[in-house]
């Protein structure tokens, strides 16, 4: 509490009633996570006011219920504005109870919808039953949600009602706006979901079986890297003197000079660089663990931004979210960092995600005379076809092996 208030008597009032014992512990919590200090002090003023609140009616932290919180926060709003944040932030201080033992049971702050309901027991199957990744996970809840969601809006969920047309038309209409990649997942996606709800008897028929398949042929497409002069001006555009700059120049020369995937770059650990050797361990698809030289540039630019750009933090990730609560990146921020430098060099490209620059490693490793196995390897690719779409962006060695026209060249 002495970090946010200097004031011995605000400490002491801050520290009374039902919840003042427990308070420390969340000022703790948000310096951490890497709150300022304006915003840690008014997240523990909302929490002080709940505790004063609970002791006005003479209720203990025992008594702490969902309806307890909302009429808490229905009465605060009659004397001022509600901020967008304070449901979240009674929910994290409940959550820091329940995992100290304090409380017998989690609590949140909103009551769980059937949609909610039924996503967090099919999330839980593919954590026990299935032993997908964390990511897999991710996207397949999020596709089931926006089925669930296009399919039952927000009424009742009845899942014995749904008809083979009405899956193949929510397929057409959430394929409609993501790339044949994308779909490919979705449908997958949606497939494990109609077998799991047949598994639990939500339906009887084998409505999986009638998930429509997405046209995309293995190797139908070239693959599109940036050229090297752009790659090249969105290294120049990050501006590196700012924390945030320091911290998407290291990414993006990443991205670039070793051709990581985002994900990869989300998943690096402060542990995971061998600053003596001058190497460092990159986690793939399917827990694949592969230790990769770490170039020098590389090496100052990450070393610039631990120094003068990383927020102190208990997490053990290489690279950190700059705002609070801190936490990893995800692929999505990676995609956003990406962007917002292509923008910022004013290269305007139709594929605007990370791919793009490991396409453009391997095309430069291509030309400069590289096998397809030496950029399998960088790539760490565990299969040569993989590595074989490469072949199709050398041109020049395509012209040698293509075989004359008939009737001549007109």
């Amino acid at each position: 509490m002495e970090r946010f208030f200097r004031n011995p008597q605000t400490i002491r009032q801050r520290r009374q009633g039902p919840l003042g014992a427990y308070i420390d512990g969340f000022a703790q919590l948000l310096s951490d996570q890497g709150y300022t200090r304006e915003c840690a002090r008014r997240r523990l003023r909302l929490v002080a006011e709940f505790s004063h609140w609970l002791w006005c009616r003479h209720l203990t932290v025992r008594d702490l219920t969902v309806a307890s919180v909302e009429r808490f926060l229905r009465s605060r709003a009659l004397r001022q504005p509600v901020g967008p944040g304070s449901a979240s932030c009674l929910k994290a201080f409940l959550e820091l109870l329940y995992r100290n033992g304090v409380m017998a049971a989690p609590i949140g702050t909103v009551r769980k919808t059937p949609v909610a309901k039924i996503l967090g027991e099919f999330r839980l199957y593919l954590q026990q039953e299935r032993a997908l990744a964390p990511g897999t996970i991710a996207n397949y809840v999020s596709d089931t949600e926006k089925f669930l969601a296009h399919r039952f809006r927000r009424g009742p969920i009845n899942m014995s009602k749904v008809t083979v047309a009405q899956v193949v038309e929510s397929v057409r209409h959430l394929a409609l706006p993501i790339g044949r990649k994308r779909a490919k997942v979705m449908t997958s996606a949606l497939r494990t979901f109609l077998r799991y709800a047949r598994y639990q008897d939500l339906i009887r028929a084998d409505l999986a079986a009638c998930v429509p398949c997405v046209a995309d042929w293995s190797g139908a497409s070239i693959p599109k890297g940036l050229p090297i002069v752009d790659v090249k001006r969105a290294l120049a555009c990050c501006d590196r003197r700012s924390a945030i700059g320091r911290r998407d120049h290291a990414i993006l020369l990443l991205l670039a000079r070793l051709g990581l995937r985002a994900g990869e770059v989300c998943s690096l650990q402060l542990q995971d660089v061998d600053w003596e050797v001058g190497s460092f361990t990159v986690r793939g698809k399917g827990n694949y663990s592969a230790e990769l030289p770490l170039p020098k540039d590389v090496g100052r630019a990450i070393a610039a931004y631990l120094k003068n750009g990383r927020q102190r933090s208990l997490n053990r990730s290489l690279f950190l979210k700059t705002c609070a609560p801190v936490a990893k990146l995800n692929s999505g921020t990676i995609g956003l960092i990406v962007n917002k430098a292509l923008a910022r060099a004013g290269i305007n490209t139709c594929h605007k995600g990370a791919h793009q620059f490991r396409h453009a490693l391997a095309t430069r490793m291509l030309r400069q005379g590289a096998s397809l196995a030496e950029i399998g390897e960088i790539l760490r690719h565990r299969h040569p076809q993989t590595t074989s779409i490469y072949a199709k962006v050398d041109i020049a060695s395509l012209r040698m092996l293509a075989l004359p026209w008939p009737g001549g060249v007109r």
